[in-house]
């Protein structure tokens, strides 16, 4: 886990009370502006992280609008590290704390600011007030929230460090091991055979064998994460391309590779990302830490094959333009919405879903029983994996 290098003498810190100064003489009070000096010391401090600072972020309550902190600290997989709420000088802060947390703020790692105080709020108990007059409490409370790692959290951060270079290693030993099979295995060979057969008429018939190969390695290394992270065991019952998958891979078991030994070897590691993606509620947050994890998970070992073979994901902004702009059209062409019963949603290469679930997002929960056009939407995303 990094260190803030941080001191009372830094930049930043002089900025961020010059700023607050300037605020002062200018008779400026409300806290759209004073909270500005704030979020950029901020900023600063989380890039030394290499974290996001992420203005107005939901947070999710169950049955109620979500609420809106005045930002959060999210790293590369879109972990939530630590939330920070301001108020301005004239606010009484301690009600304003009291107030957040009975409409269902979390008190895991909580920042609340205003000009002269803070609070700092960990592992739901009060754990640090802060004279904001004095630098050296600035550093100090800040230190702590950005040093703070909830158990999960380190974990995962001790395991994606232990696990980058042992992951490539097990992916390459598995394409070994599958090569060596298909020439000695002859319950292995029809397996292979039968699933290549099926690729080529179900998904492209010039698809190539190290294609095939790859697939089946990543289903092996990744099977379980998607299984463990949303809760969905009976996917490859109900998945004809994973069911051809397992039988390729019973063959494969029947000799010389034992799933349960290789699943105990990254027991850690898939543990770790288990851990971490429950710290994340929204079953938004977890398909977006999922994605992260899973294209990172897989292209450590083959980034030629999954640039060459199109194994990437979709970066959600695009995918938030591309579900708009359908829409857009099918308004302004059709006069019809996604929601619309005679409006049919076909997505034959689902990956992790995340067409899927931006496109149920779209549509009201009133209409996503519709029997044509909706009704296998969440049975879809279920199969994503």
């Amino acid at each position: 886990m990094p260190t803030l290098a941080l001191k009372p003498t830094h930049k930043a810190v002089t900025t961020y009370y010059d700023a607050l100064a300037k605020f002062d003489k200018l008779g400026v009070k409300h806290e759209g502006a004073l909270r500005s000096a704030f979020q950029e010391l901020l900023e600063h401090c989380a890039r030394q992280f290499d974290w996001k600072l992420v203005p107005e972020y939901a947070i999710k309550r169950k049955g109620k609008p979500d609420a809106k902190a005045d930002g959060a600290l999210l790293d590369n997989y879109g972990l939530n590290h630590g939330l920070w709420e301001a108020k301005d000088s004239a606010d009484d802060l301690d009600r304003e704390i009291k107030h957040k947390f009975s409409i269902g703020y979390p008190k895991q790692n909580i920042l609340f600011w205003q000009p002269d105080r803070a609070v700092l709020y960990q592992n739901g108990e009060r754990f640090y007030p802060a004279d904001l007059t004095r630098p050296q409490d600035l550093v100090d409370i800040l230190t702590l929230f950005l040093e703070f790692a909830p158990p999960a959290i380190a974990e995962w951060e001790k395991a994606v460090v232990e696990f980058r270079d042992k992951v490539p290693q097990i992916g390459k030993s598995l394409k070994a091991l599958i090569e060596k099979e298909r020439q000695t295995n002859k319950k292995f060979i029809t397996a292979f055979e039968d699933f290549y057969s099926l690729c080529r008429g179900s998904l492209n018939p010039n698809i190539s064998i190290e294609a095939v190969e790859e697939m089946i390695i990543q289903h092996i290394l990744t099977e379980r994460i998607f299984r463990k992270i949303f809760d969905i065991a009976d996917f490859m019952q109900r998945n004809v391309i994973a069911q051809e998958i397992e039988k390729v891979i019973t063959a494969l078991n029947s000799r010389v590779f034992s799933r349960d030994d290789f699943s105990k070897s990254l027991e850690h590691f898939y543990g770790a990302i288990e851990n971490a993606a429950a710290t994340n509620t929204d079953f938004h947050e977890k398909q977006t830490f999922l994605n992260t994890v899973y294209e990172r998970f897989f292209q450590g070992f083959s980034v030629k094959v999954a640039d060459t073979h199109g194994i990437v994901y979709t970066p959600q902004p695009l995918v938030n333009f591309t579900v708009a702009s359908v829409e857009h059209v099918l308004k302004g062409e059709f006069d019809k919405t996604l929601a619309d019963r005679d409006v049919h949603i076909l997505d034959p290469f689902t990956g992790t879903g995340n067409f899927i679930v931006n496109i149920m997002r779209h549509i009201p929960k009133s209409a996503l029983p519709h029997p044509c056009g909706h009704s296998n939407l969440l049975e879809e995303f279920k199969l994503a994996a």
